[in-house]
């Protein structure tokens, strides 16, 4: 069974009550962040919750916890949840309204979800993506929508895709909830704009900056299309091979550099915890 902290309770996840009059509900005023644990340990602290509290004062939702309270809750949520390891997601709203635009206080919850893992066959032959024109609104940081992501899933289950790759006037961006590299000869890629600066996607770029050239700059959707590697990077994602766009095959399944760096950071994930 998975909790959910609120209000100074652990409550199981789905008995876990939001009010109807809450501005996440009504307004989406509302973000989260996300991450996991390693050997029962938060992996990255720090920096998600760094990440978490920049989101928050650029929305200005005061967190009504310190970085140390909810670190004790992350742990106890770990413990409670009797799993090996877990996924935890941060969510903070604009809290209950009476007006319908203004409130006095935020609701915070802390809740502990089953980790979504990528299997070993899209780990080997990598994953379709499907392109979207769309560049996210405040990109910077991470809020609740998802609208994009969601009224595609039809679509993306249709063509057996796994995601959207968002693409702006011939410029991509990110996956919906990940990073994009691509590799051109001893050159690793990755958009710099219009992006979440992942957490995943700070660690790969310190990975290979010992090995490769590193270029943050604007990809074009032509130039992608023709890259000797593409990858993407998050929390669940790891380190995940794009081997298909629309009808374009990129390649047979993962390449020797996005292999060493998929096996660099499973390394920090069983050091840095």
């Amino acid at each position: 069974m998975y909790y959910c902290y609120h209000n100074g309770q652990f409550t199981p996840s789905a008995e876990t009550q939001l009010n109807v009059m809450d501005l996440g509900v009504l307004r989406g005023y509302s973000l989260f962040d996300y991450f996991r644990t390693y050997n029962k340990i938060p992996f990255q602290w720090d920096a998600y919750w760094q990440r978490f509290e920049n989101s928050a004062k650029w929305l200005q939702i005061p967190i009504p916890l310190a970085k140390e309270e909810v670190y004790n809750i992350v742990l106890q949520l770990v413990e409670k949840s009797n799993q090996p390891d877990i996924a935890i997601r941060l969510v903070l709203t604009g809290g209950n309204t009476l007006d319908g635009i203004s409130s006095s206080e935020p609701n915070f919850f802390v809740i502990a979800e089953k980790i979504t893992a990528i299997t070993e066959d899209e780990v080997q032959k990598g994953i379709k993506v499907l392109t979207h024109e769309y560049v996210r609104d405040i990109p910077e940081i991470k809020t609740t929508d998802y609208k994009h992501l969601l009224y595609l899933q039809s679509e993306l289950k249709k063509q057996n895709a796994k995601d959207v790759l968002f693409v702006k006037d011939g410029i991509i961006s990110e996956l919906s909830r990940s990073n994009v590299f691509v590799f051109k000869g001893n050159m690793l890629i990755t958009p710099k704009e219009n992006i979440l600066k992942g957490i995943t996607r700070k660690t790969i770029l310190e990975i290979a900056q010992k090995q490769y050239e590193i270029v943050e700059r604007n990809i074009t959707l032509e130039e992608l299309l023709t890259a000797d590697e593409v990858f993407t990077t998050s929390t669940t994602k790891k380190v995940l091979t794009i081997s298909q766009i629309d009808n374009h095959i990129l390649s047979e399944g993962i390449g020797e550099n996005t292999k060493q760096l998929l096996s660099a950071f499973e390394k920090i994930t069983q050091t840095d915890c």
